[in-house]
This record gives C-alpha cells, sequence and structure tokens, in this order.
C-alpha cells in the first residue's frame, strides 16, 4: 500500500476501528485493519499468492508454506492473504491447528472447523444456504444461462473427489422435499416422513458431524435422491474428509469464485503430538502437497515453524513394525527427502527503513485514534530509540513497545509537558 492509500484508508476508517486496532496491537495482537494499514513487504506475499492462484488456473497443485519465528509475523501474514484472496474472489477459511481442539491428524474435526469458518467475498452466509440459492436460482429475466434445471443435474456436475454420502447430502440439499397429501402422511409406509428436520440433518452431515444414517435415508428418499443405494454412506478414516474439501474447491469454481483458500495457522502442533498421530498428518500433509490426481480449486496454506521441519528431519524414517508377521515401514515414505525442496515463504526481520516507515504509519493511525498531533520529527526519533532497546524482541512486542512509547508522548503533550525529555 502507498502512502497515499494508506491515508486514504485511516481517513475512511471509522475512530472506533482504528483504536481497536491499536488496542489490539497494545495487547501484542492485531486485527484485519491494522493487517491492511501495517503490512510491510505486501508485494512481495502478493506475488507468491498469485503464484499459487495461476497454478490453480491450470489444473496444478497450488499451496503455500509461510515458516518464521515464534511473534514475526506468520498470523499477520495469513491475515492479509485472507484479505486479499477474499478481494479476488476466493471463498475463504482460516483456523488454527490446536492439538487439543482441532488436531490435524484428526481430519475429520479440521474438515469441521474449515466449514465453520467459511466465508464467501461478496456477502455473510452459510455453505448451506449458498448451495441452496445457487442450485435453485430465482426464475427472473437475466437467470444465469445453464442454471436452469441445477437441482436435477447436480450429480453429474459433482466432482469425483467428492465422497457417496456428501454427493447425496449435497444433491439433497438442492431439492425440494416431494409434498405428502394429509392422508398418505397417515399411511403407515410413510412414518418416516419428517420434512422439518430434513433440513437441519443435512446441514449437520454437510458440516462433518455425525449424523445416523438411519435419520439421512428418508431425506434422501423424500428429496428423490434415488442413487443413495448404490454405496455405503459412512465415511471412514480421513481420506474422505480430504476428498470433500478437493471437491468442495471444484464446486465453488463452478459457482463462480476463483477457489477455496484454506488457511492453517500454528501447523507446527502438528509435530508436537505423539508418533502415530504425526505419521498420519505427515500423510494426510503429502496428499495436500502432492495429491495423487490434479486438483482444481482448493488452494491450502500453513503457517510453520523451523520446529516443524527440524522434527521432519529427525524423524526415524528406518523404524519399522510388524504387520501379520511382516516388517513394515512406520513410516509411509521419509518426507524427509519428498519435502527437502518445497517452496516455502520464510518471513524475514525487517529492515530498518521498513521498521521508520512502519513506525510512521503507526504514528498516524495512533493520532487519527486519538485525536492529537504529534511532533513527527521528535517523536520518531523516540520511537526508534525504542525499537533499538527491543532490537532482541519479536515483532509483535515491538509494535507493542512502539505503542506504549506513542502513548507516553500523547500524555506529555496533554500534560503540556516537552516531547522530548533531556
Amino acid at each position: 500500500m502507498n502512502d497515499s492509500d494508506f491515508l486514504e484508508a485511516v481517513d475512511l476508517a471509522g475512530n472506533f476501528e482504528l483504536r481497536q486496532a491499536v488496542e489490539r496491537l497494545r495487547a501484542g495482537l492485531f486485527d484485519p485493519l491494522s493487517v491492511r494499514l501495517l503490512t510491510v513487504g505486501e508485494a512481495r506475499l502478493s506475488r507468491i499468492f498469485e503464484q499459487g492462484a495461476e497454478a490453480l488456473d491450470k489444473n496444478m497443485p497450488a499451496y503455500l508454506c509461510i515458516c518464521g519465528p515464534y511473534g514475526q509475523g506468520k498470523s499477520h501474514s495469513l491475515t492479509y492473504i485472507r484479505q486479499e484472496a477474499l478481494r479476488q474472489g476466493f471463498v475463504t477459511s482460516h483456523i488454527n491447528l490446536d492439538p487439543r481442539e482441532t488436531p490435524f491428524h484428526d481430519f475429520q474435526q479440521v474438515y469441521r472447523a474449515l466449514v465453520a469458518h467459511i466465508r464467501f467475498p461478496d456477502m455473510e452466509t452459510s455453505l448451506v444456504n449458498r448451495l441452496e440459492s445457487w442450485a435453485n436460482p430465482p426464475d427472473y429475466y437475466g437467470r444465469p444461462e445453464g442454471n436452469e434445471g441445477l437441482e436435477d443435474r447436480f450429480p453429474d456436475i459433482l466432482s469425483d473427489e467428492i465422497p457417496h454420502l456428501f454427493k447425496c447430502v449435497l444433491t439433497a440439499l438442492a431439492r425440494d422435499t416431494v409434498p405428502l397429501s394429509r392422508r398418505e402422511r397417515q399411511l403407515k409406509k410413510h412414518a418416516a416422513f419428517h420434512p422439518d428436520e430434513f433440513p437441519y440433518l443435512l446441514a449437520r452431515a454437510l458440516k462433518g458431524e455425525a449424523v445416523p444414517v438411519h435419520s439421512l435415508r428418508p431425506a434422501f428418499r423424500y428429496r428423490k435422491v434415488f442413487f443413495y443405494k448404490d454405496a455405503s454412506l459412512r465415511c471412514r478414516g480421513w481420506e474422505p474428509y480430504l476428498g470433500m474439501l478437493f471437491g468442495l474447491g471444484r464446486l465453488f469454481q463452478k459457482m463462480g469464485f476463483k477457489g477455496w483458500v484454506a488457511l492453517f495457522d500454528e501447523a507446527e502442533s502438528i509435530a508436537q503430538i505423539r508418533v502415530d498421530s504425526r505419521k498420519k498428518s505427515y500423510q494426510i500433509l503429502h496428499r495436500i502437497f502432492a495429491p495423487e490426481t490434479p486438483v482444481a480449486g482448493f488452494y491450502p496454506v500453513f503457517a510453520f515453524t523451523d520446529d516443524f521441519f527440524l522434527q521432519v528431519q529427525h524423524e526415524d524414517y528406518d523404524r519399522i513394525k510388524m504387520v501379520k508377521g511382516t516388517e513394515t515401514p512406520y513410516f509411509e515414505k521419509n518426507y524427509a527427502d519428498l519435502w527437502r525442496d518445497m517452496d516455502i515463504y520464510r518471513l524475514r526481520e525487517l529492515s530498518s527503513k521498513e521498521w521508520i516507515d512502519l513506525s510512521v504509519k503507526l504514528m498516524v493511525v495512533h493520532a487519527k485514534a486519538y485525536g492529537w498531533e504529534p511532533s513527527e520529527r521528535e517523536t520518531c526519533e523516540e520511537m526508534m530509540l525504542r525499537l533499538s532497546e527491543t532490537r532482541d524482541q519479536e515483532a509483535r512486542m515491538k509494535l507493542k513497545a512502539l505503542v506504549d512509547q506513542l502513548d507516553m508522548v500523547q500524555q506529555r503533550q496533554i500534560l503540556g509537558e516537552p516531547d522530548v525529555q533531556e
């Protein structure tokens, strides 16, 4: 963001938004506005993201790995990418990989978290509502060509990656329930006809929640999804949920979006759990980095620390286990070798000039948020002195220190003291 765009964005922002951004920086946190106003090196980050988006358009696998120490700006970078992806027309999801709540090896939980945090670029709506409105567009002049009768041909446009259960669920969501007369509802053969429950059950199933199969069958039957009998309606293991992520990415493209950007913060937690869980997580990660078939529409972005890659390097890939009396490698592959040439975007420490530019922008935001007029030269000198005192601290703590320094300068101005004390 150049200087004129920055000043315009500050002028357009509300006082409450600016204060909220500064308050979160004071607490060592960040919010979307501070990310938009205070990101440094965004051109390089945008260029890397664009390369993945171009690969996605060519039906090639795309991913982005951001690596840096704690507090260096990984979460900040993910938020910037999320904003950029929404601006470009991607659907996004942003989650933290908490080993207790959302462990990566339990991929059903990961899928549930991603679907729960889906955000569309044009409006705030749920995935279920968006799919229903797309599959059943209103009948008006200028209706998008090719959408007529979409609910009837829904199974044909769903990609092969989507598991059988989810194909049935998506098709059922796109169709209306068969109407029954009062007399028909009293018949024993229609005892399972509970149309008010069907949308709730289907929405839960799409979100990856456990729904009894016997409860879903009536929903499929009364919404004319008769192919539900062709295969099992159970999802076992992690493969169906990863396949559904790939399939939804393609589906979003067919809906007119550029794809689905899934952002995984704190991905180093994958290496902080026991070895049997790490083994499964590595297997899932490798399928994402190098899918067996071309994947279009799904763009994962991971934020790691170097600890993750060190753990991958130090795994005992010669370890074996006994399976029915046969020695079998414990790890499916040697991931240290496979990921040796992986493209990684490494965060770097800001240069002195970049810290000066960032400090000036922060001073402008702080002054606009709290309604004061700092003396730019003297205030910048104090901020640079404060930065020199915190040179060994992580970036977010430096920002916190700069906000504290601006608070002190403002207080001295209110009390009528000189800006710079001897």
